[in-house]
């Protein structure tokens, strides 16, 4: 058996530079972290004894005995461009649910690639996990997603990701003091909204939107020149106040996107924390539902977990190790 574990992920500036509509014009940017919640998925020889090829166990159960067969469209994929033809028995576990913003769908790609190359007795760089969700993902599935997902599950950390114009990935580790990092996490207040989407239904109008309206264009620069001063006061510190600044300036930005982006709700929870101290925040991933991020300083933290009492809040820190092969036996 093996068991891979890969981390969800918060994303803090440049969202939506990492869809090829995008970054082959201009090239993208992103900043963003892993934190410690996880998919688990493994990988386990099946026995003669069951009635099939294939036994998959994810939020239902399949049993297959042709890759072709299986309706899992990641699990199908995957095993096709494997060509793994042992008897396989595949399980999922995550902890939170599918469609909350925080990227579950490429850590479940990444994790299950991951696992497979154990399965197999090979090696696996982070740079081949991430390679090989984004192809799987993007050019064989043809979802319209971008890349930063797959990145930030294979490789962990606090990062900087850049898309280059070649579709070529850069992901390196930002560089700030340790307290700098626990300061930034310990101002973080995360809210799950209990509303679930399909990233794919926002990201289709933004793709097309994004190679035909240069105003949209615009838009995401902004959101990638916000990088920097995101960066720099991550390096200066002490006080990380502007972080929440940013957050709000790239929010206000990223609703103007696409109306799907946020909803009435929505709008309604972000003002209400707002006003009860957060300085900023955003929606996680791709929006219209999923995860509420805000920076509020400690003192207000309180304050604003009690205007938002009808959500959940995610306890959460960051983590460093992106994804990895936690049993094997």
């Amino acid at each position: 058996m093996i068991i891979s574990k890969s981390p969800l992920r918060l994303s803090f500036t440049g969202g939506g530079s990492d869809l090829p509509a995008y970054y082959k014009k201009h090239a993208g940017k992103v900043v963003s972290t892993s934190i410690d919640k996880y998919i688990y998925i493994t990988v386990n020889h099946l026995s003669e004894y069951f009635d099939c090829k294939y036994l998959l166990k994810y939020s239902k159960t399949e049993m297959c005995n042709s890759v072709k067969d299986i309706q899992h469209p990641i699990i199908r994929e995957v095993l096709s461009y494997f060509d793994i033809d042992d008897r396989l028995e595949i399980t999922s576990m995550a902890d939170l649910p599918a469609g909350t913003g925080l990227g579950s769908s490429s850590s479940f790609t990444v994790g299950l690639i991951n696992a497979l190359y154990a399965y197999q007795g090979r090696y696996s760089t982070k740079e081949e996990l991430a390679y090989e969700a984004c192809t799987v993902e993007i050019e064989i599935l043809n979802e319209p997603i971008g890349k930063q997902d797959q990145y930030a599950a294979a490789y962990g950390g606090l990062r900087v990701i850049t898309f280059h114009k070649d579709g070529l990935v850069s992901s390196d580790n930002v560089i700030c003091p340790s307290s700098t990092k626990y300061e930034l996490s310990n101002n973080l207040l995360l809210f799950y909204t209990g509303m679930t989407r399909n990233a794919s239904d926002v990201l289709i109008e933004q793709k097309k939107k994004t190679e035909d309206d240069t105003r949209v264009q615009e838009v995401i620069s902004y959101m990638v020149d916000q990088c920097d001063p995101f960066l720099f006061t991550l390096s200066r510190g002490p006080s990380l106040s502007e972080i929440g600044y940013i957050l709000h300036r790239g929010w206000v930005h990223k609703k103007s996107l696409v109306s799907s982006i946020s909803n009435s709700k929505i709008d309604e929870y972000y003002d209400r924390a707002i006003s009860a101290g957060a300085i900023g925040g955003k929606v996680s991933g791709a929006g219209n539902g999923g995860c509420l991020l805000f920076y509020v300083e400690p003192h207000n933290q309180d304050k604003v977990r009690s205007v938002l009492p009808e959500l959940r809040e995610v306890k959460f820190d960051f983590e460093n190790e992106g994804s990895k092969i936690v049993y094997m036996s």
